[in-house]
């Protein structure tokens, strides 16, 4: 059976934003997780996902930015996205029993993850769901400079043909972060699509959940 999940408000400056919490029996590690610019925190793949970390033994905590709450479809900036970030990180952390608190984020989120934790957040290690190294179409607009400074674990998961990250550039970057591991999904898209493989969105987050928990057990 699934882990079953409770609703949580975490408080952000003079608002709040909602969080969904799950923990297993015992588990050895937590993982806050931040969704991408257009979707929230509910999007199957993020649910899919987050559920089958939760059988590896993982708790888990997914939340909403701001612009989501109010119906904005443009994300917030940097500022308000980093104390977001470290509202839900007090929030896991508050919830734990001592086991380490990691970050992870589907694109926007896990960038803003790695934005927090070069301004100070503090974290076990970082995972990123498909990183936006850059827009489509432009590899010049690098998006990588805050990350050459940091020394916790980092785990790229990334599509081969995610048009967010041309692959030379990103593996020229992950290779000047000693602590920084590349794993690619073959022919993945930019939310891990293959074309060709019919999986539904929950089965392609579930997928990324044993790679991830491996990935944390060893670091």
């Amino acid at each position: 059976m699934p882990i079953p999940e409770s609703a949580i408000t975490i408080p952000v400056g003079d608002g709040t934003v909602p969080g969904a919490y799950a923990r297993p029996d015992s588990p050895f590690a937590t993982l806050v997780v931040a969704h991408g610019a257009g979707a929230g925190m509910d999007h199957p793949f993020l649910t899919g996902f987050t559920r089958a970390l939760n059988e590896e033994s993982v708790a888990t905590l997914r939340f909403n930015f701001p612009y989501r709450e109010a119906g904005r479809k443009f994300p917030d900036r940097p500022p308000a996205a980093i104390a977001t970030w470290r509202a839900a990180m007090e929030a896991a952390a508050s919830r734990s029993d001592g086991e380490p608190v990691w970050a992870a984020g589907k694109s926007f989120g896990g960038r803003m993850a790695s934005m927090a934790v070069a301004e100070g957040m503090p974290a076990a290690g970082l995972v990123y769901l498909g990183y936006p190294l850059h827009p489509p179409g432009k590899p010049e607009k690098l998006r990588d400079g805050h990350l050459y400074g940091l020394t916790l674990p980092m785990l790229f998961l990334q599509g081969t043909r995610d048009p967010f990250a041309s692959p030379e550039l990103l593996e020229g970057m992950v290779a000047r972060i000693p602590s920084a591991t590349l794993q690619w999904s073959q022919g993945g898209g930019h939310t891990f699509e293959v074309a060709g493989l019919k999986r539904s969105p929950e089965e392609v987050g579930a997928s990324l959940a044993g790679p991830v928990a491996a990935f944390m057990k060893v670091h």
